[in-house]
């Protein structure tokens, strides 16, 4: 395969987005303009933004803001990843502790049904079919989606999970990611 080719060569990835520190909102919109502000990655959909409570972690945390977006790229999945985590370090995320407070977290969840297990990246996420607040917004945009290695539709994920972690509301629809310009 020649270069051209290769660079015509797209690829969708589906990224959860969450943030629950500062101005949510804010961060939710700057990490995507970021993200796409690089011409190989493009918006194609964004779910609505949807408040939920903290799952694990450090106890008094305050509620969370999450999404997912729709993305096609020329990128292969590790540079993505570098991609993500350079948006992330630009924006002032710190590591500091599992499950910690955080302005912004960004996570490739599935990227063309891509199986993947290095010491750097995942694919699929390993634990985003047990997460609502990544299964809910990623049901709007793909509910028959299916889950590379458990070959089950995000929809039947969703509908699945053991109740708990629940989706506090819908808190910005499907529009808010028009608002980038």
């Amino acid at each position: 395969m020649g270069p051209d080719l290769a660079v015509n060569n797209r690829s969708t990835a589906y990224l959860g987005m969450g943030t629950n520190l500062g101005d949510r909102m804010d961060h939710l919109r700057t990490a995507l303009h970021q993200l796409i502000d690089d011409d190989r990655v493009n918006l194609s959909d964004a779910a609505s933004v949807y408040e939920t409570s903290p799952v694990g972690g450090p106890p008094g945390q305050s509620n969370y803001l999450n999404t997912v977006v729709k993305i096609t790229t020329n990128l292969d999945a590790p540079s993505l990843l570098r991609h993500i985590l350079g948006v992330e370090q630009s924006m002032g995320r710190v590591r500091q502790e599992i499950n910690g407070p955080r302005n912004i977290d960004i996570d490739l969840i599935l990227m063309d049904g891509l199986v993947l297990d290095t010491p750097t990246l995942s694919l699929p996420h390993p634990r985003f079919h047990q997460r609502r607040f990544v299964l809910t917004p990623l049901a709007e945009l793909a509910p028959d989606l299916p889950h590379p290695v458990l070959k089950q539709s995000v929809r039947e994920l969703l509908e699945e999970l053991p109740s708990g972690h629940e989706v506090v509301n819908r808190f910005a629809p499907p529009g808010w990611s028009d608002q980038l310009e």
